[in-house]
């Protein structure tokens, strides 16, 4: 395996797990999200998209210039 490979990975891995944690509740967090509840991050819906498309981006990348 390329280290290019196992370095998109890996950042695909943390790019999808920072996205479902944007999502979690927090009742201690200080605002609340745009969806309406007390969430990890305020800007929950804006900052789970961007993550999940960042992920994407990632993967097309690394599919189209390392895995091939």
């Amino acid at each position: 395996m390329n280290v290019l490979t196992v370095v998109s990975v890996f950042i695909m891995t943390v790019l999808g797990i920072a996205a479902i944690k944007t999502v979690i509740p927090n009742p201690n967090a200080s605002k609340l999200c745009l969806l309406g509840y007390r969430a990890v991050c305020s800007f929950t819906p804006a900052s789970t998209a961007f993550l999940v498309i960042a992920a994407i981006a990632t993967f097309v990348i690394a599919r189209r210039f390392l895995l091939i």
